[in-house]
């Protein structure tokens, strides 16, 4: 069964695991958005086989509202897609102009994304 759920195991959450991912990461970029994935460093175990860290730095996105604003619609993307893609840990950062575009350009570019990693990780 799919699990659609987004709980704190599916979330990169101390710095050191934010380091491993830019430590050595493959880029995947679109016009607003810079995706860095490094392959997982999860046990087999676990029930979330990737996981999310957002980078919104205050620089590209002044007002906190429009930051939050990209943090929900990264978050709800990635856990409606989370089952299709490999087993990475990935850090999505954003580039200037995104809190102009609207929510559906934003969610267009994502699953353009997301599309890109799964054709690249099919091997």
């Amino acid at each position: 069964m799919v699990s659609y759920k987004f709980n704190r195991e599916s979330r990169l959450l101390t710095p050191g695991q934010f380091q491993t991912v830019f430590s050595k990461p493959v880029r995947y970029s679109s016009q607003h958005f810079t995706i860095l994935i490094s392959p997982t460093t999860l046990d087999n175990d676990s029930t979330s086989k990737n996981r999310l860290g957002l980078a919104i730095a205050k620089k590209r996105v002044k007002l906190a509202v429009q930051r939050n604003r990209m943090k929900r619609l990264v978050r709800e993307s990635f856990r409606l897609n989370q089952h299709k893609l490999p087993a990475i840990d990935m850090v999505v950062m954003v580039k200037s102009g995104i809190d102009q575009l609207d929510n559906t350009q934003i969610n267009k570019q994502l699953e353009k994304i997301w599309r890109k990693i799964i054709q690249r990780h099919k091997n």
